[in-house]
């Protein structure tokens, strides 16, 4: 397996695959530093040779944007499941199934002139959780949980610094979106469509999460889904999360920039727990980040699938 051991002088060139935008930037150093970012909407591609081109036109804007240090000692994307993390083949049918089945680690490697080796994927949420334990909100923290809240619920779980997929109180695969919650699943309570369902229901109109947030101190129908969000979430992290034994809870994805609306709900099921809840501090960043800490500390994803998470996206 292709080792990134220079800290100081390697640069790893860093995707994040999102549900509708990638963006690109080189991560370096001890501190996980980012230069310019580099983003696009990929909705207008509808080809895995587009998508490819898209990525390397993206790539090649973040290395030379260092102003000569476009050199780079491997690619690590952050990916959205299903995929297969180790072969480099997505496996995803709900979104971007143009890539279903594709070898994108031999594809990237032409065209950047990397060996195959050097081209690696990560899960986007575990992603998200290693870019805060390495140099955000969860830096600092022995036992970590990332939530991404947003279309879907992501989640990652991480101890030492290290992802963990097993062990007490971490579900299978390190995924809470399936659990059983309620009669239903904890993705049917805690996620936007969660939000926009429980203002429908309760005004028979459907609005945007984002058109939500910025009436709800106007609008009570608006201001209570998000406080209900903010009870799900919290007896869901009593229960549900409370074996892990969690030292720090961070929270990202689109919603997590709403937290004064829901977060106040969440710390009332905690009480006076231990647990410490942060919301991100790198924000769209943390993804990025997390592939150069998963780079430098030669740490990729779970074999086989990964994550199976259908509808995995930071973005309300």
């Amino acid at each position: 397996m292709f080792v990134m051991s220079d800290l100081v002088e390697s640069r790893v060139l860093a995707f994040d695959v999102g549900g509708s935008h990638v963006a690109s930037a080189v991560c370096w150093g001890s501190d996980f530093h980012l230069g310019p970012v580099a983003s696009a909407p990929h909705s207008a591609t509808h080809t895995s040779d587009a998508f490819l081109d898209l990525l390397f036109e993206l790539g090649t804007k973040a290395r030379t944007s260092l102003n000569g240090h476009d050199q780079i000692s491997g690619a690590m994307l952050a990916v959205p499941g299903p995929f297969d993390l180790q072969a480099g083949v997505s496996l995803m049918r709900h979104k971007l199934p143009y890539l279903y089945g594709v070898d994108l680690r031999q594809a990237l490697a032409a065209r950047f002139g990397l060996q195959p080796a050097q081209v690696r994927f990560l899960n986007d949420a575990d992603a998200y959780l290693l870019g805060e334990v390495g140099a955000g909100a969860a830096r600092g923290f022995r036992r970590a949980i990332g939530l991404t809240l947003g279309t879907g619920i992501g989640s990652a779980f991480a101890v030492d610094g290290q992802l963990v997929t097993e062990g007490p109180g971490v579900p299978s695969g390190g995924e809470i979106w399936n659990l059983p919650y309620r009669g239903g699943i904890v993705e049917d309570f805690v996620s936007s469509r969660a939000i926009v369902g429980n203002y429908e229901r309760r005004t028979g109109m459907k609005r945007e999460v984002v058109d939500l947030a910025a009436a709800a101190l106007s609008d009570p129908a608006a201001k209570q889904a998000f406080v209900e969000f903010g009870d799900h979430l919290g007896i869901i992290i009593c229960t549900l999360l409370i074996e892990f034994r969690a030292d720090v809870i961070v929270l990202g994805g689109g919603i997590s920039r709403s937290a004064h609306l829901f977060l106040p709900a969440v710390q009332a099921h905690i009480g006076d727990s231990p647990i410490k809840l942060r919301v991100s501090e790198l924000k769209d960043q943390a993804a990025l980040v997390g592939c150069g800490v998963a780079a430098f500390r030669n740490e990729d994803g779970p074999p086989d699938v990964g994550k199976s998470t259908p509808v995995r996206s930071a973005m309300v």
